[in-house]
């Protein structure tokens, strides 16, 4: 199913450059992946705290473009600059879901939104990486199948945090936005576990 994910390629073409002056001067990939978890707990943290302003959510596209950009070189330092190793990748799972609970349960301090339609949310996004990552189990790999993957989540909450942020967000419709994308993930968490069902049995 199509998901942003396809674009990653193309994106990492444009970083390579940069990955490779920061392999010359020993910059590693587990480092990149920590900045990025403490980036958006950070963030986060600000957020929540600072709920009864809501311009603080204009942090939540800001940081997403940014981690993205981290997480994809960190995957490169890893892949094309010998630094790939089981730590890494304990590292990178753990420290994406950290990062995506970080930033998507402060929303639940906004009565504009479902606290518990965001506590769900939450809960599916991590079902979703699990999904993913326990297709590497099933024998076909690490599953980035959508159609509401890491990259689709993040845009989807950088969307929502700018309307909300601008006053612009219907508040007749709030108290949706969040259970629609927690149905949106499970049905991600479905789409993989049924394609390392089919991987597996094939």
């Amino acid at each position: 199913m199509p998901t942003l994910y396809a674009l990653k390629p193309a994106f990492q073409g444009r970083l390579r450059p940069l990955v490779n002056r920061l392999a010359a001067i020993g910059v590693t990939a587990n480092s990149i992946t920590i900045l990025a978890a403490l980036m958006s707990i950070a963030a986060g943290a600000a957020i929540a705290i600072l709920h009864e302003w809501r311009w603080p959510l204009l942090l939540i596209p800001v940081v997403l473009f940014v981690r993205m950009a981290l997480n994809a070189v960190d995957g490169m330092l890893a892949r094309e600059h010998g630094q790939a190793s089981t730590l890494g990748m304990y590292l990178n799972e753990i420290c994406d879901v950290v990062s995506d609970l970080a930033l998507i349960l402060p929303f639940a301090a906004f009565t504009l939104f479902s606290a518990w339609g965001v506590i769900a949310f939450a809960i599916t996004a991590v079902l979703t990486e699990f999904a993913g990552v326990l297709g590497i189990a099933a024998g076909i790999g690490r599953n980035y199948a959508g159609p509401f993957g890491k990259s689709d989540r993040a845009l989807a909450l950088g969307v929502v945090a700018v309307l909300c942020a601008a006053g612009l967000w219907p508040s007749s419709i709030a108290a949706f936005v969040f259970p629609a994308m927690a149905t949106l993930s499970l049905l991600t968490a479905i789409n993989r576990i049924r394609a390392g069902l089919i991987g597996s049995a094939s």
